[in-house]
């Protein structure tokens, strides 16, 4: 395990007089954050797609389950609004019927979708207050695993997710109340596996041995917060398209990922300092502890 630095670069000092919340507004205006949060936004335009294709194809050619196909781009819809000005379903059907399926073109999909956690890596070590970063090959190396971690992850929504589209269809058939029955079990199944993967994410990456029990309610609350933001991308949507499309006519779609990726990156880089900031305090309230054990001794 990598020892933690003497002084912390990211995190404030866990003792402040003032909240927790003005203490985590004061992290993210940091200038560090900013840059860590733009450099994963820009991987995440560059690497999205790949991902997509990678599990389509795995659901085509493997499971040979086309409902699962359609499971995947109705999440993929659901993320972006309607009018987005991308055929999502169209580009990933073409790139799906255009590549013959082999293991080696799986894994170059998912070789190129790692790229969000180089900087990922390095911010959650400036955070925890981690001395040395691992080198580029191992980085890549558990960004290969938690990207096939969170494949399988997302796969296992999906194929819940199409197993109750399929008996609700059978039901109820195609209706009213079946489609909402059908959106609520894909919240209710897409929620946690959100969460267990920015579990994994916080757990995994740093290069050092995060506890456990910190992680948990930051993973829970940071998922919640992601879930709430995609519904605020859909009521601003309107107001945003407008605004890029005056200001940034061709890049109207890539901009509005960035910045969105961007939003979503600072949450999670929230959420891990509130973590290792209660984990400071926690370690400073077991030293006060014994400190006062040992003089009353």
């Amino acid at each position: 395990m990598v020892a933690p630095a003497e002084k912390p670069t990211l995190c404030e000092p866990a003792r402040k007089p003032h909240s927790a919340i003005w203490q985590t507004l004061g992290f993210l205006f940091q200038t560090e954050v900013h840059v860590y949060s733009f450099a994963v936004a820009v991987n995440v335009l560059l690497t999205f797609f790949p991902f997509l294709a990678c599990m389509v194809i795995l659901c085509q050619y493997v499971l040979h389950w086309r409902p699962a196909v359609q499971v995947i781009i109705h999440a993929v819809n659901d993320y972006f609004p309607t009018g987005f000005g991308v055929d999502f379903k169209g580009y990933l059907i073409q790139s799906a019927n255009s590549r013959k399926f082999s293991w080696i073109s799986v894994f170059l999909l998912l070789f190129t979708a790692n790229g969000i956690f180089v900087p990922l890596e390095v911010a959650l070590n400036r955070i925890w207050h981690v001395k040395q970063n691992r080198s580029l090959l191992r980085n890549q190396a558990v960004s290969l695993g938690l990207i096939f971690a969170c494949g399988m992850l997302v796969l296992t929504s999906v194929c819940i997710t199409t197993l109750n589209v399929q008996f609700l269809t059978q039901r109820f058939g195609v209706s009213h109340l079946g489609a909402v029955t059908q959106m609520v079990i894909f919240k209710l199944t897409a929620l946690p596996i959100s969460m267990l993967m920015i579990f994994l994410v916080y757990w995994l990456l740093p290069n050092a041995r995060i506890p456990v029990k910190r992680l948990i309610p930051a993973s829970v609350a940071v998922g919640a917060l992601l879930e709430v933001s995609k519904y605020v991308n859909i009521l601003t949507w309107p107001w945003l398209q407008a605004k890029l499309r005056n200001e940034v006519p061709p890049f109207v779609q890539s901009t509005s990922i960035v910045l969105w990726a961007f939003i979503a990156t600072l949450i999670i880089l929230a959420g891990a300092e509130a973590s290792a900031r209660a984990s400071v305090s926690v370690a400073e309230d077991s030293l006060e502890e014994s400190s006062r054990k040992l003089s009353a001794a």
